[in-house]
């Protein structure tokens, strides 16, 4: 675990995983994970990808190990767009491979469009243009009332498949509900008021956009701005609800590095 200083003054925890031979300069690959997330959640996605890869995991603000900004501070895009941006500062890297799951893709998506210099290629999981199109504000008065663990047991199959492990299903509720659930709704609400749809041109490196087929958060057509791309390339994962990231880990791990080997070899 390492941390650092956001601009604003917030501490960032971010996790280094890097099994790469010592005496060369391997490329970096930053995880950003979901909202109601953490870092944590890639746990099984790092053994496939740190030997050929420098693995760097941000816990994104107000979620996991990083801290939760106070309530009266405006929570804004551009303030976690920013985020990612100063971690790579702080790394010293001028660009970076970035994987983003839902949220995390937002915010990949925005650092792609508005600083296209520091995105190398952008693998993007479950991430639309956006939240706007989506049942999520509904989600914030549940949350309020049930507390984030309850809220996600009861919508648990919107998220992870009927024949998922229990004990993964207990972990991912376990999880979430480590993370502050007054800052978890400000965020959901936040991302739900942004539908960047028509911009997504914006976005000119090589992208990987992987799709759940059995989409539970907005519809499938919600991807299909994507398609508008230079250079884009698509997966489905049929029958698979929104958290493929937390469902079929290795999947998803095998398939960013076999998109990033034959893309950029080495």
């Amino acid at each position: 675990m390492h941390d650092f200083t956001a601009s604003d003054g917030l501490r960032l925890v971010y996790y280094i995983d890097d099994f790469t031979n010592p005496w060369t300069t391997a490329p970096t690959l930053l995880l950003l994970h979901a909202a109601m997330g953490s870092a944590r959640r890639y746990f099984g996605w790092v053994p496939h990808l740190c030997r050929d890869y420098r693995v760097v995991r941000l816990d994104l603000r107000g979620h996991g190990a990083s801290a939760v900004p106070p309530a009266v501070q405006e929570l804004t895009l551009d303030r976690l767009v920013q985020d990612v941006a100063e971690l790579l500062d702080h790394l010293g890297l001028a660009s970076a491979h970035i994987v983003g799951n839902s949220a995390g893709g937002y915010l990949g998506q925005q650092l792609a469009m508005t600083r296209p210099e520091r995105v190398t290629s952008l693998c993007l999981f479950g991430s639309t243009p956006g939240l706007k199109n989506s049942q999520a504000p509904s989600w914030v008065p549940q949350i309020e009332a049930k507390g984030l663990r309850g809220f996600l047991a009861e919508t648990i199959r919107d998220r992870l498949p009927q024949d998922a492990d229990s004990g993964l299903v207990e972990w991912f509720l376990g999880e979430a509900a480590k993370n502050d659930p007054a800052f978890i709704g400000k965020f959901v609400l936040l991302m739900a008021g942004y539908d960047w749809s028509r911009e997504v041109e914006r976005i000119g490196c090589p992208t990987l956009v992987v799709i759940p087929g059995a989409e539970t958060v907005g519809s499938l057509a919600n991807y299909d701005p994507f398609r508008r791309l230079c250079d884009v390339e698509f997966k489905t994962y049929d029958g698979m609800p929104h958290n493929i990231c937390d469902a079929v880990p290795d999947r998803c791990a095998e398939d960013v590095r076999e998109f990033l080997r034959r893309r950029f070899p080495r």
